[in-house]
């Protein structure tokens, strides 16, 4: 058999034999591990009310009062905590950070507004506004905030469904996470899933 003809097969083989290891058995073993193992987390974390899918677990949103018209300005539901500012407007498709440096005038500016709006919003003194209800996160996707910005916003929250305050912050401890590994950051209030516990509770 000629060189070039053997060479050519042999590369045929390898291609044939890696396609169905990397491209079948490896693909098909990693699922099944991640069903078997992993169930919740391999479909999505998908959070439920009421048996409808109304989000993830791994994904901020926003919790925003319904638009009158395309052009009304998305204004947060005071009956819902609320995440971290975004970047992208929690679109799963626009992932990002806003690229703005900590020497930048509009991020400043953006600080500023968002620290007079949340103060205004969850009536409390603006030096008291965390710095997370304040900045994006990397991603603009994160679906955690401080337990502080949570704290603060368990008075509105309480006083706009009519439930008392110790009840929602019962619910704030319920859905702390704490540090990664034990050790790493700080502990974090998961809001999509403090929402559907709030949403429940009525």
């Amino acid at each position: 058999m000629p060189t070039f003809l053997r060479t050519h097969l042999t590369a045929l083989r390898m291609l044939l034999v890696m396609t169905v290891i990397l491209g079948i058995a490896y693909p098909l073993l990693v699922t099944g591990v991640g069903q078997l193992a992993f169930t919740s987390e391999a479909n999505g974390s998908i959070v439920k009310t009421g048996g409808k899918e109304v989000g993830s677990s791994l994904l901020g949103q926003g919790f925003d009062l319904p638009k009158a018209n395309a052009d009304d300005p998305s204004q947060p539901d005071p009956k819902w905590f609320q995440p971290r500012p975004s970047a992208g407007g929690h679109d799963p498709a626009a992932s990002g950070a806003s690229n703005l440096g900590p020497n930048s005038g509009g991020l400043l500016k953006a600080v500023e507004e968002r620290r007079a709006a949340v103060a205004a919003f969850d009536g409390v003194d603006p030096a008291s506004v965390p710095a997370d209800a304040l900045t994006a996160s990397g991603s603009g996707l994160d679906p955690h905030i401080s337990v502080a910005y949570a704290e603060e916003q368990a008075g509105r929250v309480a006083r706009e469904r009519g439930l008392p305050v110790g009840t929602v912050n019962q619910l704030i401890e319920k859905h702390t996470d704490g540090r990664s590994l034990g050790f790493l950051g700080q502990p974090g209030v998961n809001v999509v899933t403090l929402n559907q516990a709030v949403a429940e509770l009525r």
